[in-house]
C-alpha cells in the first residue's frame, strides 16, 4: 500500500493537488494557465496525446508563448509512432511532480484523458509484469486476419466488463484488455481493480468544468474550423508522410485519423472537417460520462475564474 505523502512538508497552504479536467474546448488549459500564474505554479499535461512532439494543432496544444511563460511537462516528450502505456504516464508524472513540489511549487495537472487522471487519481499499480511480444504479435495477426469486430466479440465473451468501456475501434485497447488475460488469465477488469489496492501517492482534488451541452459542441466546431485556419492539414500530411507506424496510437487520434480517406482521395477535405467536428463532439460525450462518474469530483461552472479555483484548493 503506497502511503500518500503531505503536500504540507513541500508547500504550505495547499492540502492537495489540482487536477483541472473537463470535456475537449471546455477551457481547460486556459483555466489551469491562470492558476499556474496565480500561484507560481507548473503545469502538468494529462493528455495522451499532446505527449507527442510536433502533433501540436490537432491536439491543441498551448502557444508557444504559454509555454515559454509557464512551464509545462508531459508535453512534446515522446516521437509518433512511439509506444506509451498508462503506466508509463503515470511513472513519469509522479516524479515530475515529486520534483515541482520540491521546489516549493505546485503541480497543476490538466487534461482530459481519464485513463491519466484515473490513474493518478486512484493510485492505479498496474504491475510490473511485461507481457510478451509473442502474444502482442499473435493478437495483432489476429487484428490483421479477423479485424477488430473479431477481437471485441472476443472480448465481450471473456470480459463483458471491459468491453462496455472500450470502443469496438479502439484496436490499442482492446488487444491490451485481451493481451493481460492471456498473460496473467485474469481479466483486464479484475486487474483494474486489483491495481487500486496500492492507492495514490498525492493528495488530489478533480475539478470538472461543466459546459452547457450546446454551447460545449459550438465551442468544438469553432476549434475545429480555426485548427484548419491554422494549418492542421499540412500538419497530418508531414505526420502521415513521417514513416511513423501507421497502426500506431497517434494515428487513431482525433484530428488525425479523419484524414487517411482523404489522402486515399476517397473524401473531400470538407468531409474530413466534418468528421473530426462530429468525433470530437462524440469524444466530449464519453468525457463527460467518465469524469462525472468518478468520486468527489468538484463541478465547476464555464467561465469560473482562477481566483475561485484557488479559494476552493485553500478551503479544503
Amino acid at each position: 500500500m503506497t502511503v500518500m505523502k503531505d503536500l504540507s512538508d513541500y508547500i504550505k497552504g495547499y492540502s492537495y493537488i489540482p487536477i483541472i479536467t473537463g470535456p475537449t474546448a471546455s477551457g481547460k488549459s486556459s483555466l489551469a494557465l491562470d492558476l499556474c500564474r496565480k500561484t507560481g505554479g507548473e503545469l502538468i499535461s494529462c493528455d495522451s496525446m499532446q505527449i507527442y512532439k510536433t502533433l501540436d494543432i490537432g491536439t491543441a496544444k498551448d502557444s508557444s508563448a504559454e509555454l515559454q511563460e509557464v512551464v509545462h511537462h508531459m508535453t512534446d516528450i515522446i516521437d509518433p509512432g512511439t509506444d506509451y502505456s498508462v503506466k508509463d504516464y503515470t511513472d513519469e508524472a509522479l516524479k515530475v511532480m515529486a520534483s515541482v513540489l520540491e521546489q516549493g511549487k505546485l503541480p497543476v495537472v490538466c487534461g482530459g484523458t481519464g485513463q491519466y487522471v484515473s490513474a493518478l487519481y486512484f493510485g492505479l499499480d498496474y504491475g510490473d509484469s511485461e507481457i510478451s511480444e509473442e502474444i502482442m504479435d499473435k493478437l495483432n495477426s489476429e487484428l490483421d486476419e479477423k479485424g477488430a469486430d473479431a477481437l471485441y466479440e472476443k472480448l465481450q465473451a471473456v470480459d463483458p466488463e471491459a468491453a462496455s468501456k472500450i470502443h469496438p475501434n479502439n484496436t490499442r485497447r482492446l488487444i491490451r484488455a485481451l493481451a493481460v488475460f492471456e498473460a496473467t488469465g485474469k481479466t483486464f477488469s479484475q486487474k483494474n481493480k486489483e491495481s487500486k489496492k496500492s492507492g495514490p501517492s498525492y493528495p488530489f482534488k478533480i475539478f470538472f468544468l461543466d459546459v452547457d451541452r450546446e454551447l460545449l459542441y459550438d465551442r468544438i466546431n469553432k476549434r475545429v474550423d480555426i485548427m484548419f485556419d491554422q494549418g492542421l492539414t499540412e500538419e497530418v500530411e508531414k505526420l502521415y508522410s513521417s514513416g511513423a507506424c501507421r497502426t500506431s496510437t497517434c494515428f487513431q487520434a482525433i484530428g488525425y485519423k479523419e484524414f487517411a480517406d482523404y489522402f486515399d482521395g476517397k473524401c473531400s477535405l470538407d468531409e474530413v472537417r466534418d468528421k473530426i467536428k462530429l468525433n470530437s463532439r462524440h469524444y466530449a460525450k464519453r468525457q463527460i460520462t467518465w469524469f462525472r462518474a468518478m468520486p468527489d469530483v468538484v463541478r465547476v461552472p464555464f467561465g469560473t475564474r482562477a481566483e475561485e479555483i484557488i479559494k476552493e484548493i485553500l478551503s479544503r
